[in-house]
C-alpha cells in the first residue's frame, strides 16, 4: 500500500499523478474502515482527500502553516503527517478528532470553533512579514459553511487591506456545513459553481471576433477593456476581487493536478489569494452520499458496508427537546426556532418539518442569531435558539447587551452542556453556568430528566421579559428521578430519617447529576451521615428558600457539571453569605482547565466528579466538623 509508505508530507513528492490517485483511493478506504469502528467525522474528510494531498505537495509544512477551519476535516492531514494509528481515534490516549499541537508540529489551531481560521492566518502572515520570513507561507482551508460566520468576514476585510502580504485562502466549497450551507454567500458560491468561467468565454470570443473583418478586433478590445463588468456577468467572483483578493477558480477539488496548479500559482502571488475548490462531502462512500441530512458529517460506530449504526440509540436529551418543541409549536403560533447551521444536531429538524415558515437557520453565526432573536422577541414572537453550550460562549455580548438589557423574552436551549468527552477541550460545555451568572435578569434551568426538560422548557417560553436558558447533557437521557417533596421552587429528591432534627448535609444536585447525587447520599448514609438532596431546577437566580434550608443543616454541598469558578456552587455560597447563613460549603464541579478527549465517564473519574470520590470527601468534611465539636471544652456555669 502506498499509504503505509507516507511518513511525512515530503514522501508525497516522489509519487506520480497515477500513484497519487491510487493513494487517494487508499485513504478513503482507510477512513471508512477506521472511523466506522470508532465513530467520528467521516463525510467531511472523505471530501478533502485530494485537496489535502495537493496542499501538502505544494506547501512545506510545518515551515509553511496549513490551517483547517473547522478541524473536523483534518483526518487526511493527520494521515499525511505521520499519524496513521486511528484505532484510538477520539478515545483517551488516542488521536484527537481535531488538530492537536501535542500530537504534531504540523497542527496549529486546536479550538475547532468555526470561522476563526482567517483571523489566525492573518496573524501568522503578519508575523512572517514582521520577522522577514519571505520563504514562509500560510494556507488557510475554510469550509464554505464557516464563511457564514462574521469573524471570517472581519478577517477578510483586514487581509484584503494588505495587497502585498502573501496568504492563500482555500475555500472548500461542498455546499454544506452540517447540512446544506444557507444564505447570500451560499448563493454566490453556487453561481460560481455553475458558471463556465470568464477566461474560457473571453478566449472563445477573441477567436470569433478576430476572424470578423474590420470591426472584430476593435470590438474585442472594447470588451476586454470592459473586463471587470464582463467578468462579473460571466463568473461573478467580483465580490472577492472588490475586496482586493485575487480569485482563482472554481477548481475541481478532486483533481489533484488541477489543484496543485492552482495552489502553486496562488503560492507564488505576492498578495492574498482565494482558491475556490469544489468538493463533494462523503465522496467515494455511497451510504454517506445517500444520507441527505448531513452526508455522514459525524457518525457513531457503524457497519462499514451499509453505514447503519451497530447499536440502536436510546432516547436522547436532544430527541426529548425535539418532540416537545413540535408540541409547543402546535399550541403556540408565536414560537419560532433558530439554529446556527445545526438544524439536525440540536433537534430542530422536526420543528422545521412541522413549521417550515417558523424556523431560521442563521449559518455559523451565533452572535447574529442572538441579536436577531432579540429583534424577533421585540416584534412579538418568542424565539427558541437551540445551540451547543460551548458555542453560546461566542454570543455572550449579544445575550448580555441585546437580549438581557432590552428585557427580551428569548429562550436559549443549550445542548451538549457539561462534559461531552470525545470531541475534546473546545467542545466541553463547561462554561455556560459561569458566564451566564453575571447576566442581570437571566433565568437558567438545569433539568434532571426528560420530564423536567419538558416542564422547564414550557416554563421558559412563558417568560416574556427576560432571557431564559435550558441546558442539558449530551447523549442518552437517564431514568426519571421523582421528587418526594418541595421547598420553595426546589424539588426535594431525598429526605433524611424523620427522627433526624438537624441533618448533616444539604446536597444541592444540579441537572442530570441527580442520580449520582442520590448515590452519594446512599454512600453517606452508610457512614451514618444524614443527607437532604434537593434539585433547584432553576439554578439562576438562587431560590429564596435555599438559605433557610441550608441554615437547618451542618454542611452544604453543591454538585454541578460545570466549571467550579463562578458556577452554581459559587452563586449558592454568595446567596448564603448575603442571607447571613454561616455554614461550611463545599462545591464540586469541573476544574477550570482544558480537558483532553476521552469518554465522559473517564473524564468524570479523572476530575473526581464521581459518587465515591465526592462521598469520600464529604465524609472527611463531616468527620472534621465532628472532631472540632468534640474537642471544644464543655460549657461551665458560674
Amino acid at each position: 500500500m502506498l499509504l503505509t509508505r507516507i511518513k511525512g508530507p515530503r514522501d508525497l513528492d516522489r509519487l506520480s499523478q497515477e500513484e497519487l490517485i491510487q493513494l487517494a483511493a487508499e485513504i478513503r478506504s482507510f477512513l471508512v474502515d477506521a472511523v466506522s469502528k470508532t465513530g467520528g467525522h467521516l463525510g467531511p474528510n472523505l471530501g478533502v482527500v485530494e485537496l489535502t494531498i495537493a496542499l501538502h505537495r505544494v506547501f512545506e509544512s510545518p515551515k509553511d502553516k496549513v490551517l483547517f477551519d473547522t478541524g473536523h476535516q483534518a483526518y487526511v492531514h493527520k494521515l499525511l503527517t505521520g499519524r496513521q494509528d486511528f484505532a484510538g481515534l477520539r478515545s483517551k490516549g488516542g488521536l484527537s478528532g481535531y488538530p492537536s499541537r501535542a500530537e504534531s508540529d504540523h497542527d496549529v489551531i486546536e479550538n475547532s470553533h468555526a470561522s476563526t481560521v482567517l483571523g489566525w492566518a492573518d496573524g501568522l502572515a503578519k508575523a512572517n512579514e514582521v520577522l522577514g520570513r519571505e520563504d514562509h507561507h500560510v494556507a488557510a482551508v475554510i469550509g464554505d459553511g464557516a464563511l457564514t460566520g462574521g469573524m471570517a468576514w472581519e478577517a477578510l476585510n483586514n487581509i484584503a487591506a494588505a495587497k502585498d502580504r502573501p496568504l492563500v485562502i482555500v475555500v472548500n466549497d461542498n455546499e454544506r456545513s452540517y447540512g446544506p450551507t444557507i444564505g447570500g454567500l451560499a448563493n454566490h458560491l453556487a453561481t460560481l459553481r455553475t458558471t463556465d468561467g470568464y477566461e474560457r468565454f473571453l478566449a472563445r470570443g477573441k477567436e470569433i471576433l478576430e476572424r470578423t473583418p474590420v470591426v472584430g478586433k476593435p470590438l474585442f478590445e472594447t470588451l476586454h477593456g470592459a473586463k471587470k463588468g464582463l467578468k462579473d456577468f460571466i463568473a461573478p467572483q467580483g465580490m472577492f476581487e472588490d475586496l482586493g483578493l485575487k480569485y482563482i477558480g472554481p477548481i475541481d477539488g478532486h483533481d489533484i493536478e488541477a489543484l496543485e496548479s492552482a495552489l502553486t500559482r496562488a503560492k507564488r502571488f505576492s498578495g492574498p489569494v482565494i482558491v475556490h475548490c469544489l468538493t463533494q462531502k462523503g465522496r467515494g462512500y455511497t451510504p454517506a452520499l445517500e444520507h441527505e441530512a448531513d452526508r455522514f458529517h459525524a457518525v457513531g460506530v457503524i457497519h462499514p458496508d451499509t453505514g447503519l449504526p451497530v447499536k440502536t440509540a436510546a432516547a436522547s436529551w436532544t430527541s426529548v427537546f425535539a418532540d416537545e418543541m413540535v408540541k409547543l409549536g402546535h399550541e403556540r403560533p408565536d414560537i419560532v426556532g433558530i439554529t446556527a447551521a445545526m438544524l439536525h444536531p440540536v433537534g430542530l429538524n422536526k420543528f422545521a418539518e412541522a413549521f417550515p415558515d417558523r424556523i431560521y437557520d442563521v449559518g455559523i453565526a451565533e452572535q447574529h442569531g442572538a441579536t436577531s432573536a432579540a429583534g424577533l422577541a421585540t416584534g412579538g414572537v418568542h424565539p427558541v435558539f437551540a445551540v451547543y453550550a460551548t458555542f453560546l460562549n461566542r454570543a455572550f455580548d449579544q445575550v448580555l447587551m441585546d437580549v438581557a438589557l432590552h428585557k427580551c423574552g428569548v429562550t436559549f436551549v443549550l445542548d451538549r452542556a457539561g462534559v461531552t468527552g470525545d470531541d475534546g477541550a473546545s467542545h466541553n460545555g463547561m462554561w455556560d453556568m459561569s458566564i451566564l451568572q453575571v447576566v442581570p435578569g437571566l433565568r437558567l434551568a438545569a433539568p434532571r430528566d426528560a420530564e423536567q426538560l419538558r416542564a422547564q422548557l414550557r416554563e421558559a417560553v412563558e417568560v416574556k421579559d427576560a432571557p431564559t436558558v435550558v441546558r442539558y447533557s449530551k447523549g442518552v437521557v437517564g431514568p426519571a428521578v421523582p421528587a418526594v417533596g418541595k421547598v420553595g421552587g426546589m424539588d426535594v429528591l431525598r429526605l433524611p430519617a424523620p427522627e433526624v432534627t438537624r441533618p448533616d448535609v444539604l446536597l444541592v444536585s444540579v441537572g442530570a447529576l441527580a442520580p449520582m447525587c442520590l448515590e452519594i447520599a446512599d454512600l453517606l448514609d452508610k457512614q451514618g451521615i444524614s443527607t437532604t438532596v434537593v434539585d433547584p431546577r432553576w439554578v439562576k437566580p438562587v431560590d429564596e428558600a435555599m438559605a433557610p434550608l441550608a441554615d437547618r443543616h451542618r454542611v452544604v454541598v453543591t454538585v454541578e457539571d460545570n466549571g467550579r469558578t463562578g458556577g452554581v456552587g459559587a452563586a449558592v455560597a454568595q446567596a448564603l453569605r448575603d442571607a447571613g447563613v454561616d455554614v461550611p460549603l463545599r462545591d464540586f464541579g469541573i476544574p477550570q482547565r482544558f480537558l483532553d478527549h476521552a469518554l465522559r465517564k473517564e473524564i468524570m473519574a479523572e476530575i473526581g466528579l464521581t459518587a465515591p470520590d465526592i462521598a469520600r470527601q464529604v465524609t472527611g468534611l463531616v468527620a472534621k466538623l465532628d472532631g472540632r465539636f468534640e474537642s471544644e471544652p464543655a460549657a461551665t456555669v458560674d
